[in-house]
């Protein structure tokens, strides 16, 4: 017999994973919750038809298919089955497809629902999506996503208050973290002065690389590119600056003076910098014109959060976009959104060692199983110690008494209690410390006060 495995990219998560990462969920969760986002559901399978198209065709490629139920095979004739064209074949014997992320399925929602929900439109979602990436180290086939949106608002007061999730969310893990804003219509701006507005991403690539690679190999870099010398000129004061907000921004107003986008794009900034600045951010928030993910569906604010004390990617990433619902025929739905990176949030707080001690849900008291009667004797103390929020077991064979110690040592259960002739007699049971070996024999009262303080 074969042994049993897991589809490549995918994991078990064992108990004392489950509670980090519950811990994790439950933060993030509670400070949505907090800015008054609510939480929606939809389901793991969509439609191929409001999947395909929406993410590329490297995105295409990546969608787990589902064959249609059934004989799927009726649908096609010997001809397409001879040609053996999987793409063409896919279409007629599958009609679904597991989400690829939470984004489109959100704009589905918001059509389809649109009579329901007021706008603005302020939801969260926490759920797994699944992608047919090549598994490697930090990526997986399937994990979670835990994004934020507000919809139907073109408010700037909406990047203010998800700058201050994301510092709340970090301030309460313990993680110290910067976060980097940009925005779109200020790299557009850049890349019309320089007179390669076609260029933008070439030019934004090039520059995200100046901590790694120095100036000169930056500029080497715009050349391969076909980017002019003029323009390269043009670029040097961009490529090198430095400073604080206030001091970016002002060289970037001298610099895009004669851009409209570019200037608007400033405008934007400096009003969610300014109002960031009045609510007391724990993390800082730094400008970071070389900060350019999402170029093709981003249009305003870009952001992006680093960790300070350990070497990971973007743990959390966002920005803000027009035409959510466009693709589904309900045009001029603007919104902004964050994505939390549970998974590498998980590593970071693995790395540094900051989940809190009291975070297990393990059981706190294991009741000794000595046979029927001394059970009958135990089964109220055990549901008034459950009422009380005890997380308490009964053991439920009368094993021999070795196994069932050994049972609490490898559980790391904090209290052991047990009932024999002698405490039925006096009404008490014997409550024994694991960790000290100390025992006593106390009231039900008492073994409540001992085990919950």
């Amino acid at each position: 017999m074969s042994k049993p495995s897991i589809p490549k990219g995918t994991r078990d998560f064992t108990p004392a994973e489950m509670a980090k990462r519950n811990y994790i969920f439950d933060t993030i969760r509670s400070v949505y919750a907090l800015y008054g986002f609510k939480q929606i559901e939809t389901p793991a399978m969509e439609t191929l038809q409001t999947l395909l198209g929406k993410y590329g065709e490297e995105g295409d490629k990546l969608l787990f298919r589902v064959l249609n139920s059934g004989d799927y095979l009726t649908k096609v004739s010997d001809e397409q089955l001879a040609e053996r064209n999987s793409l063409a074949l896919s279409s007629k014997i599958c009609e679904k497809g597991l989400r690829y992320d939470l984004t489109v399925p959100f704009a589905r929602f918001v059509v389809m629902h649109r009579d329901e929900i007021q706008l603005p439109f302020k939801r969260y979602q926490i759920q797994t999506v699944w992608r047919a990436d090549r598994p490697q180290k930090g990526r997986y086939r399937e994990f979670y996503q835990c994004d934020a949106d507000i919809v139907g608002s073109d408010s700037l007061l909406n990047e203010v208050e998800l700058v201050q999730i994301m510092d709340t969310v970090f301030q309460r893990l313990g993680i110290r973290v910067q976060i980097k804003i940009n925005n779109r219509k200020l790299l557009s701006g850049i890349a019309e002065i320089v007179g390669e507005a076609e260029k933008i991403v070439d030019i934004t690539v090039a520059i995200d690389k100046l901590d790694k690679i120095g100036l000169d190999k930056v500029n080497e870099e715009l050349r391969a590119d076909g980017i002019s010398e003029e323009a390269i000129a043009k670029l040097q004061p961009v490529i090198t600056l430095s400073g604080s907000n206030e001091e970016k921004l002002k060289v970037m107003e001298d610099f895009l003076a004669s851009s409209e986008v570019g200037m608007k794009g400033i405008e934007e900034l400096r009003f969610i910098l300014n109002a960031a600045s009045q609510v007391d951010l724990k993390n800082e928030l730094q400008l970071d014109l070389t900060l350019a993910r999402g170029l093709n569906y981003y249009t305003g604010a870009i952001f992006e959060v680093k960790a300070l004390d350990t070497p990971m990617g973007s743990i959390t990433g966002g920005g803000r976009y027009d035409n959510l619902t466009g693709i589904f025929g309900m045009p001029g739905i603007s919104g902004v959104g964050i994505s939390f990176g549970a998974d590498r949030i998980y590593d970071v707080l693995n790395t540094l060692d900051l989940y809190p001690k009291e975070i297990t849900t393990d059981t706190q008291l294991l009741f000794i199983n000595f046979g029927e009667k001394e059970t009958c004797y135990c089964l109220p103390v055990v549901a008034k110690a459950r009422q009380n929020g005890i997380r308490t077991e009964m053991f439920p064979d009368a094993a021999k008494m070795k196994k069932q110690m050994a049972y609490a040592n490898a559980n790391a259960i904090p209290y052991v209690a047990l009932a024999g002739d002698d405490e039925i007699q006096k009404g008490v049971v014997t409550l024994k410390n694991m960790e000290t070996g100390e025992q006593k024999q106390v009231t039900p009262e008492q073994l409540i006060e001992i085990v919950k303080g």
